[in-house]
């Protein structure tokens, strides 16, 4: 363990000495990017879009969320709106970005401010802790972003950063615990008493130390080739000193699931899809989807096309050309794509519905399943 990591250890508050919160609130206020969910300098940020942007940026890009943001805020501009909308219709809305439990815990928690708090999200960690689909790291990014509340929200980016200055030897997660306590002592020096900071009256820019540390990440300490020339923390930065600073933070070796195997089955009735929902718990759950097999390793084609939807006059299936693919978190998923077609006004199994095939941009359709009907509906 590095020097540098026993001493910060000590106190995860900022030595008035130590001027690196000072520098980076400084980078901060001349570099920091323009987000739509980020209020203009010196401007209190809304609760509302802190928490949706968080949300969404759970596994998820800056890049790819921006679009989905601007669309849930035209659709629905603050808490009350989305607490009263429908969950299918925040499903189809959140079609594309993934990991869908996000959604689901989104429309949860609005309605849960809505009912319980008035419309008004809670200002303290513990407050927020307690909505659906709100944990430590969510909690602390609302609280010190929206609340100005003296705490240290610590992402991926952040981590690296940290891991980096500080030459944290330990792998993740087990290096989580240490990385927290040493961001903390990245905030800003407290502008006023300790009674004044817990009672909100006084501006701590905690949040501002946050987004700055996010900030840094992104777009200076990059997992590849960190511009570490440009980084306010350049001269200190134990790892850059060393010269090994692209191997932070140390990560323990990633074991991948075992591959899965499954059949997809893309029925059409002139130009109408036959469809279903899958369960509301679970992987993908209250999502779209065409009629399938089982996922499972070992899956063979016979066994597969067993489980086929039943459909009174239905042509022969047809087994398309080669497989979709798609990685979920813990494991990767091969489908074999079998399409066939009705007769009109032939009736939906049990359970499913047919739909317009042009209207599906309407659906709740997850990414593996728009690469399932692109392939069994493409030439």
């Amino acid at each position: 363990m590095s020097s540098a990591l026993r001493s910060q250890r000590k106190s995860p508050e900022a030595d008035p000495r130590d001027g690196r919160p000072v520098r980076l609130l400084a980078w901060y206020d001349r570099h920091r990017r323009r987000l739509p969910w980020r209020a203009p300098a010196g401007e209190r940020a809304d609760p509302y879009r802190v928490w949706l942007s968080e949300i969404m940026l759970q596994q998820t890009t800056v890049k790819a969320v921006g679009p989905y943001f601007e669309k849930f805020l035209i659709r629905w501009p603050d808490v009350t709106a989305l607490g009263s909308a429908a969950l299918d219709d925040v499903l189809r809305m959140w079609a594309g970005l993934g990991y869908y439990s996000r959604a689901r815990n989104l429309h949860a928690c609005a309605v849960a401010v809505v009912r319980d708090h008035g419309g008004v999200f809670p200002d303290t960690e513990e407050g927020l802790r307690a909505l659906p689909g709100i944990g430590p790291y969510t909690a602390a990014a609302i609280a010190a972003i929206a609340f100005d509340r003296r705490t240290m929200p610590v992402d991926g980016n952040i981590e690296r950063v940290v891991s980096r200055l500080f030459a944290v030897e330990e792998t993740l997660p087990q290096a989580k615990p240490p990385i927290q306590q040493l961001a903390a002592g990245l905030l800003s020096p407290s502008l006023a008493g300790d009674a004044e900071t817990r009672a909100g009256d006084a501006k701590t820019r905690a949040g501002d130390s946050a987004q700055a540390l996010m900030d840094l990440g992104a777009s200076i300490c990059t997992p590849k080739k960190p511009a570490c020339a440009l980084c306010p923390f350049s001269e200190d930065c134990a790892a850059r000193l060393r010269g090994d600073q692209e191997t932070f933070p140390r990560k323990a070796p990633k074991k991948s699931g075992a591959l899965r195997r499954g059949a997809a089955f893309v029925v059409t009735r002139g130009d109408e899809l036959l469809v279903r929902s899958r369960p509301e718990k679970g992987l993908l759950g209250g999502m779209t989807e065409v009629p399938g097999s089982e996922w499972l390793t070992g899956q063979d084609d016979k066994s597969a096309l067993a489980q086929a939807p039943q459909l009174a006059g239905l042509s022969r299936w047809h087994r398309k050309a080669g497989v979709v693919t798609h990685v979920f978190t813990h494991f990767p998923l091969e489908l074999v794509v079998y399409t066939a077609t009705a007769r009109a006004r032939t009736r939906a199994p049990s359970g499913m519905r047919w739909v317009p095939i042009a209207t599906l941009a309407d659906e709740a359709l997850p990414n593996v399943m728009r690469k399932v009907v692109a392939h069994g509906l493409g030439d």
